[in-house]
């Protein structure tokens, strides 16, 4: 009888490592979640950020001393909202110095296609792209904002349409697999990454200039 109950014990002992053994090859088929891959062309944007460095150069010095020859913010619109297109740059340096996910206006989607369209017309609620002065923080509805002068006539009215920098929760930190939240027509940041930002916009002693471009 004893001898018969540990053949049973054994018995079932070998079963529940086989069914182990099966749930592990299972698991191991099943299609694992990989990280996020970029579906743009990312050589393009590396081609492009001398050129953009370069000329942010350019214009800072036509300036005088007025902006930050230091450091400067680019902004990539064909770069799709779920990846990181704010990009912070050492203009000594011409390297990145940091990078965030950013909104784009709402209005600035055209139905049916991956393209985006600009404006700088009233209650489009599109982007609009061109150089624009980092000025004064203020408090407003979402906390620590920084006004935002335009500097072209692609963005000229910035200040009376109220495009600001500012953060908003429905941003991700991350990388996603899908387009983010849109904007009414500011650069809308990630509450940690705008965070991020603000002691190297507040540390700089002159205004720095952020590029918007497409």
């Amino acid at each position: 009888m004893i001898k018969l109950y540990f053949i049973a014990v054994l018995l079932f002992v070998c079963a529940c490592t086989y069914n182990q053994a099966q749930t592990a090859q299972l698991n191991a088929s099943e299609p694992q979640e990989m990280p996020v891959e970029s579906d743009y062309d990312s050589s393009r944007f590396l081609q492009v950020l001398p050129r953009q460095i370069e000329s942010l150069k350019n214009y800072i010095k036509s300036k005088g001393s007025v902006y930050s020859n230091r450091k400067a913010i680019l902004i990539d619109m064909k770069i799709p909202s779920n990846y990181y297109r704010l990009f912070v740059v050492d203009l000594k340096t011409n390297k990145v110095i940091s990078k965030g996910l950013c909104a784009h206006g709402s209005g600035s989607e055209i139905a049916g296609t991956d393209s985006l369209q600009f404006s700088n017309i009233p209650n489009s609620y599109m982007t609009s792209l061109g150089l624009y002065k980092i000025g004064s923080s203020y408090q407003g509805s979402f906390g620590k904002s920084y006004k935002l002068a335009g500097l072209e006539k692609s963005n000229d009215k910035a200040a009376a349409r109220a495009i600001v920098l500012h953060r908003y929760s429905c941003v991700p930190d991350e990388e996603q697999y899908y387009p983010i939240c849109n904007s009414l027509g500011c650069a809308m940041l990630s509450e940690n990454y705008f965070e991020e930002l603000i002691p190297i916009i507040d540390n700089e002693p002159k205004p720095m200039i952020m590029k918007i471009y497409y």
